[in-house]
């Protein structure tokens, strides 16, 4: 089970480098817009802004990989860690609303399983 998790946050990792590509005008994808603004745009933090918050998302890119390996190396740390990363994760999808939804919704899935893990004895 841990593994499955690890595969799930890995790929929920690599998800957000799109908040990045977005933010930083990497992608011509239609679906993957460059705007300056932020929850629903009532927020327009202009283009230095949104380039900080594209940083975010690159970041948690890499924490979600990082602590990927670390559930797979069952390491003392990746647990508390992944919980951590979960919860900044939703906070960056909800500043995305609507366009983060999956991921809002990924990182509540996520968060749901880190809390029964202790019960099924996974973590």
């Amino acid at each position: 089970m841990r593994i499955a998790l690890a595969v799930l946050m890995t790929l929920h990792g690599i998800a957000h480098l799109v908040g990045f590509a977005g933010a930083w005008q990497l992608s011509a994808a239609a679906n993957v817009p460059y705007k300056t603004t932020v929850l629903g745009g009532h927020v327009d933090l202009g283009g230095a802004g949104i380039r900080a918050v594209g940083i975010l998302w690159v970041a948690a890119a890499v924490a979600f990989v990082a602590v990927s390996a670390g559930a797979v190396m069952h390491t003392d740390w990746w647990f508390r860690t992944a919980v951590l990363v979960a919860l900044a994760s939703l906070a960056l999808t909800i500043l995305e609303l609507p366009e983060a939804r999956i991921g809002a919704a990924v990182n509540v899935l996520l968060l749901a399983i880190l809390l029964v893990a202790p019960v099924l004895r996974f973590a």
